[in-house]
């Protein structure tokens, strides 16, 4: 092979190298955006039951009703009985406050953390929480009882969606784990 052949030829497996490379570290680049990017595509969209989080409810209500169920689970590694609100039924758009309420079961600090979800799924782009302790870790003292509060509200938009014609009742739960900060 002649000296320009085998230039071309490096210039070749040199861009093909070039190439691989970026795609590996494309590649890892999306393995690690991939959560942060399916969270905010959930907020947007309400995607698997998200809620989202807004100031106040700036469409008014309207005449439809709407019942909401409180659901809660905790972890087994997490030393706290925790209770949800009693359901309530009201006009949609129409601001509403609730209480989880959460004890300590030993007798040391606790820090714990909920995730939530909405169901139907669908009615999650619809949810609104205004104030929520699932925004923050919450550290609890030996044998603490607490009122964790939840202002919400669902969105009168709700009501022009075909798909949720039909839905009368919308259930939140949450789902209680220990933090990695305890105590």
């Amino acid at each position: 092979m002649s000296d320009a052949g085998a230039l071309v030829s490096y210039n070749r497996n040199r861009w093909v190298a070039y190439a691989l490379t970026g795609f590996v570290a494309a590649m890892l680049l999306l393995a690690y955006a991939a959560v942060p990017l399916y969270q905010v595509f959930c907020q947007a969209t309400g995607y698997g039951g998200t809620t989202q989080v807004a100031s106040d409810n700036p469409k008014g209500l309207i005449a439809r009703e709407m019942t909401v169920s409180f659901d809660s689970n905790v972890d087994n590694n997490l030393p706290w009985k925790v209770t949800p609100s009693k359901p309530i039924t009201g006009q949609i758009g129409k601001v509403e406050t609730i209480n989880f309420t959460a004890t300590n079961t030993t007798n040391h600090p606790v820090t714990g953390q909920a995730v939530f979800n909405v169901s139907p799924e669908l009615s999650g782009q619809y949810f609104n929480k205004i104030e929520c302790f699932c925004f923050t870790k919450q550290t609890l003292q030996p044998g603490e009882t607490v009122q964790m509060p939840v202002v919400f509200f669902v969105d009168p938009d709700l009501d022009k969606d075909r798909d949720l014609n039909t839905v009368r009742n919308i259930t939140l739960s949450y789902t209680f784990y220990p933090s990695d900060n305890e105590g």
